[in-house]
């Protein structure tokens, strides 16, 4: 199964908010269609990813009668990189995404995260709970597993040698081959696309700070085993939510998920098979389960 585009994928203005230590952040941002508009949707992503991630799933919630703000968390992407990299924490994250709402006028808001995403989601929970409307957590829970996120600490902020496009598709296909093993080669070439930018010479480069890693590499064994179970419980009590996972995810288990879903019983579920971390949600059980979940949000 190739990977899916949306004619509503590229329909979106560039915006730009402040930080509250001054950073500039930029987010996509998809008008709604026409009719009667619901709650927005702010998309955070995964750790070293960014809003080109959400270009499918975006433009169909935007089709669908919602404003999308696809972010660049700080340091990613056409985000600024912060000049601490302790600030890269989910705590920081979440206070951006409240300056982001505060300076467009948003008070709540539906929230779409995948991976890092959910996390930021979750601290945002237990830091502002008001803001949030409803929640989607894309392939994450408050406890993963020590093998999924050992195998993204692994690469995050390291140097890579590229040199061509062709060098930035073999880089993509090599760590993420696991997650996404029906890609062919137009796919690969595409994930690069959204991973890598272009220096000032035309070499590609990965499209995020470095120094993301640094807080994970200073908290040790402990960022691999975080327990959230409590802000899990805050954010999915009185709202709805939705949980989608990789069929074959090594980042959230089978097992865990389960226990998830018995602390949160009224949680919508959806399982895509044959991905694993992380569905880039243009799946067709994504995409359907993420557009039926939403229609029931006002």
């Amino acid at each position: 199964m190739p990977a899916q585009t949306s004619p509503f994928a590229e329909r979106y203005v560039e915006r730009r908010w402040t930080s509250p230590d001054g950073l500039s952040l930029y987010a996509r941002d998809y008008a709604p269609a026409a009719g009667a508009a619901g709650l927005p949707v702010i998309a955070i992503h995964g750790l070293t990813r960014n809003s080109a991630d959400f270009g499918v799933i975006a433009g169909l919630m935007a089709q669908s009668g919602r404003r999308v703000l696809a972010v660049d968390v700080r340091g990613r992407g056409l985000s600024d990189r912060a000049a601490d990299p302790m600030t890269y924490r989910p705590d920081v994250y979440a206070r951006d995404m409240i300056a982001l709402m505060e300076q467009t006028g948003i008070a709540k808001a539906v929230f779409l995260g995948t991976s890092m995403g959910g996390l930021i989601t979750m601290a945002l929970a237990a830091i502002q709970p008001q803001a949030i409307a409803a929640a989607v957590i894309n392939d994450v829970g408050p406890e993963v597993a020590s093998e999924g996120l050992a195998r993204i600490a692994a690469y995050t902020g390291k140097t890579v040698e590229i040199t061509t496009w062709a060098d930035a598709a073999a880089y993509a296909r090599d760590i993420n081959a696991v997650a996404f093993p029906h890609y062919d080669d137009a796919d690969w070439g595409a994930f690069a696309r959204r991973i890598f930018r272009e220096d000032a010479d035309g070499r590609p480069v990965l499209n995020y700070d470095p120094d993301i890693s640094v807080p994970i590499k200073a908290a040790g064994a402990a960022a691999l085993v975080p327990d959230l179970w409590p802000a899990f419980k805050a954010l999915t009590t009185e709202r709805p939510s939705l949980l989608v996972r990789g069929g074959a995810s090594d980042l959230l288990s089978a097992e865990i998920a389960g226990r998830m879903r018995e602390a949160a019983p009224g949680m919508a579920y959806v399982e895509v098979p044959g991905v694993g971390h992380a569905p880039m949600l243009d799946e067709p059980e994504a995409r359907a389960g993420i557009l039926t979940f939403l229609a029931g949000v006002s």
